[in-house]
């Protein structure tokens, strides 16, 4: 009997001592997770650069096996299209990238409307992600058709990510928000645009967020509209930090005063994977750093598969040489500064030379937006005309009378020189600007039968060759209303490979070796 008194004794002193260990054990690791900080992992403008989505899951995946802190990926916008996986594909091969990173939240960039409304709707259900924005509409709706926020959890902590997305969009990409009857079918919200996103903040905050985090797509250059971050931020309060993009800006952090006095940190990191940008949270307070892309190497195995089998698929098509040439098609400097957005280069003439001689137009017009990446010299292959003239779009010839065309110029260098998406490069016309008063002169169009320059008529009707872009359009409305005679059926890049082709017979000469002295800029 007393043996067993004993038994039960040092049986209670094991099991109670288990206990305790237990307790202990638990709570550790109960301490342990409140004490595990948050990381945010955040893209902006990747633009097609499918080879930094794979380093950007690994090094979440490598965060998240460390156990020191939960870690998440974000978009803020632009990443269906601007190279040629996103062109080729119209935004597909992009999404199944994507959708294999598995991102806690994505916004939408301008330039997820490139392809129309329809497009981005239905490319981004496949996205396996939430997606949000605040002030994409319907219009007519009374919601957004994207949710406002969308709250994660990490922990015992809850983060609410809001979308924005510049309601100039619908001034850069004007033509997505119209139905076929020039009907107004969407909308952003221009007027209402700070309001919805301190609506959000304020949800956000009333369902139990910790912190908010948005994800901007506004860029820091104040716009047409008068829009930009630090604005938004200034107009607002209740916003933690801000994951910004659109203005291509690298921006460790940036810190604005909200509207309540706070100071908030605002941060870009570029375009193209140039940097990943890390958002800390821990103990309350938040950090941001850029960490540059070629200093991470982790990768994430399925990423990779993707991105190799995307990049398989589009050899097949883009690997076919269309020409030679001995001279670089020049889009931007050797600091990757976009000068096609401010003076003529060589890529202009050609695409706009294209343009006209393949739909027989007077004259031909390109936006410096429109095209995209250099081409180097060598071997071009339809995988690099892709590159330069990415957008989903077609060639139009309109009718349009000469003060049409000289307002359509004006419009589009009234920035000079600040670089502008909205700069004309153009094919059969010659014209000056005057970068102090904003005005263009001495606009002249070349005649068809001498080949010599004469003025351009004010009252007389011109065909121009333009794309939709231009001719819906777009960042200006003095083409808008010109009737179209003729559209080209194929795609501004198949324009161009054409013409490469068939009508320079696969060599491109020295007459493209640099500008041709067709935009004259004078500082007066």
């Amino acid at each position: 009997m007393m043996r067993q008194k004993h038994l039960l004794a040092w049986s209670a002193i094991l099991l109670g001592g288990w206990a305790l260990s237990s307790c202990s054990s638990k709570r550790h690791v109960a301490d342990t997770k409140s004490s595990k900080s948050i990381v945010i992992l955040y893209e902006n403008d990747v633009h097609c650069g499918i080879d930094g989505y794979t380093k950007l899951a690994g090094l979440r995946d490598a965060i998240n096996q460390s156990d020191t802190a939960w870690a998440a990926v974000v978009c803020s916008g632009d990443f269906l299209q601007g190279g040629t996986s996103g062109a080729i594909s119209r935004g597909q091969y992009i999404v199944d990238i994507m959708r294999n990173v598995g991102y806690k939240a994505i916004t939408l960039g301008n330039h997820e409307f490139d392809y129309g409304v329809p497009r981005l709707k239905n490319l981004l259900s496949g996205v396996n992600a939430p997606v949000v924005c605040a002030n994409f509409y319907d219009v007519g709706a009374e919601k957004s058709y994207f949710p406002a926020y969308v709250i994660q959890s990490f922990g015992d902590k809850r983060v609410a990510f809001i979308g924005a997305v510049t309601p100039e969009t619908m001034i850069l990409e004007e033509y997505a928000f119209y139905d076929s009857h020039d009907n107004l079918s969407y909308t952003l919200k221009p007027d209402d645009f700070y309001a919805l996103i301190q609506q959000a903040v304020d949800n956000a905050r009333q369902e139990g967020a910790d912190y908010v985090v948005l994800l901007s797509h506004v860029g820091e250059s104040t716009q047409s509209m008068g829009f930009d971050s630090h604005r938004l931020v200034q107009a607002t309060k209740g916003i933690d930090v801000v994951l910004d993009g659109h203005s291509h800006s690298v921006i460790p952090h940036d810190k604005v005063s909200s509207l309540d006095g706070k100071t908030i940190e605002v941060t870009q990191t570029g375009t193209q994977f140039a940097n990943i940008g890390k958002l800390l949270i821990k103990d309350g307070r938040l950090t941001t750093t850029l960490l540059p892309i070629e200093t991470i190497k982790h990768e994430n195995l399925k990423v990779t598969a993707t991105t190799d089998s995307v990049k398989a698929a589009m050899a097949a098509i883009v690997s076919r040489v269309i020409c030679t040439s001995d001279y670089e098609l020049v889009v931007v400097d050797e600091s990757d500064e976009y000068i096609i957005r401010g003076q003529e280069t060589n890529a202009g003439d050609l695409a706009t030379d294209a343009y006209r001689m393949m739909m027989g137009a007077d004259i031909s017009l390109e936006n410096g937006g429109g095209l995209r990446n250099p081409v180097k010299a060598g071997n071009i292959t339809y995988g690099d005309i892709t590159a330069l003239s990415p957008y989903d779009q077609q060639v139009y010839m309109i009718e349009a009378l000469g003060k049409d065309v000289i307002e359509a110029l004006r419009q589009g260098t009234k920035n000079t020189p600040v670089l502008d998406g909205n700069f004309p490069q153009c094919s059969g016309l010659k014209y000056t600007i005057h970068t102090n008063s904003h005005t263009v002169s001495d606009v002249k169009v070349e005649d068809k039968e001498t080949g010599t320059y004469v003025d351009l008529d004010p009252d007389k009707t011109y065909t121009v060759a333009l794309t939709a872009y231009y001719r819906g359009g777009g960042f200006n409305n003095a083409l808008k209303s010109c009737r179209v005679i003729k559209v080209s059926g194929t795609l501004s890049r198949d324009v161009i490979a054409e013409y490469l082709e068939t009508k320079l017979n696969g060599k491109l000469g020295s007459v493209y070796a640099k500008p041709q002295g067709r935009i004259t800029i004078l500082n007066d």
